[in-house]
């Protein structure tokens, strides 16, 4: 055999063999979404996923599932901690059976770049992975919850009114007197519409993917926490990563991360028109009320998540309270 031959075949195993070492290394994840598919809040998540897809070939790649008819909304959590996926587009709300100091997320004024500056998001990971879970990339902020009723108030007392929760303002609703009913947001509809509850408490955006609008009279000021969603990876996922594809992968989350920026002030200043345009009425509680409203959310906030976690609580509120 001449020696150009020999190299040519030498050269053709070389390629062969990285091949085969790029395809070994490539690793397809699963992934769901807690929110109907093309809603604003599953949005940024289905740009991500395309944008991995296209970018991350031969070293990651994501199979999308769908959303709540794929995997409903509450069985999500066990779900991806029990591995069926990888990774879901989420809110700590709807993880809080397992995580419940994940909440602190939606009850402190720090940025999520502050977080990770300054160590926070480090020690609540910490916490995320002892239960199995890896807190990734953030994809809503900026944005405050608001009290949405169809039967009008002055004062921050819900006595006598039945409101949709979230387990974020499950304890401040029912301090302030409302009965409460945690519902799925595909059923809150016809919970509306049959009067089943009054009302229900959102962020500023997304009632309109929902319809809700349709049924909604009011929006009480002023807004209380701020919005939380993100991307969620089940621990073991995460762990067996190749320090590779985590570099791309925390490449994505930057990216990710920064969409959030319009979210909360182009789109906030479009949805408060419209809004205004449907008709929905606001109810701007006076000074002294809305500081008892904020007051109240605050405290039963933090107060509930030293409650359900003595071991790490005391320390989060330290950390992540508002001063």
């Amino acid at each position: 055999m001449t020696f150009s031959r020999w190299m040519a075949r030498l050269g053709a195993a070389a390629l062969a063999l990285s091949a085969c070492v790029s395809h070994a290394q490539e690793i397809t994840l699963r992934a769901a979404n807690a929110f109907q598919e093309g809603t604003y809040y599953a949005r940024n998540f289905e740009r991500f996923i395309k944008k991995v897809n296209e970018e991350g070939k031969g070293l990651v790649q994501i199979n999308y599932v769908g959303g709540p008819k794929a995997i409903p909304t509450f069985e999500l959590a066990n779900a991806l901690r029990g591995g069926v996926v990888d990774l879901a587009n989420t809110t700590t709300s709807f993880t809080t059976s397992i995580v419940p100091e994940g909440l602190a997320l939606n009850y402190t004024h720090l940025t999520m770049a502050e977080m990770r500056k300054n160590g926070v998001l480090d020690t609540l990971n910490k916490i995320f992975l002892d239960k199995g879970l890896y807190y990734y990339a953030r994809t809503g902020e900026g944005i405050q919850y608001y009290i949405y009723t169809n039967k009008k108030i002055d004062k921050a007392d819900l006595t006598g009114l039945k409101l949709r929760v979230a387990p974020i303002y499950r304890e401040f609703f029912q301090k302030l007197g409302a009965s409460v009913i945690q519902i799925a947001p595909g059923e809150v509809y016809t919970a509306l519409e049959r009067g089943v509850v009054d009302g229900y408490g959102w962020p500023l955006i997304g009632i309109f993917d929902l319809g809700w609008h349709e049924r909604t009279k009011y929006r009480v000021e002023p807004g209380f926490y701020a919005i939380e969603l993100g991307v969620i990876f089940n621990a073991n996922t995460w762990r067996k990563l190749t320090p590779q594809q985590r570099q791309f992968l925390e490449k994505q989350a930057a990216w990710l991360e920064g969409l959030n920026v319009e979210m909360g002030t182009k789109d906030a200043t479009a949805e408060l028109k419209r809004q205004q345009d449907a008709n929905i009425q606001v109810i701007k509680l006076d000074d002294a009320q809305a500081k008892l409203l904020v007051k109240t959310a605050n405290e039963s906030a933090w107060n509930a998540i030293v409650a359900a976690s003595p071991t790490h609580g005391a320390k989060l509120r330290e950390l992540m309270a508002p001063k």
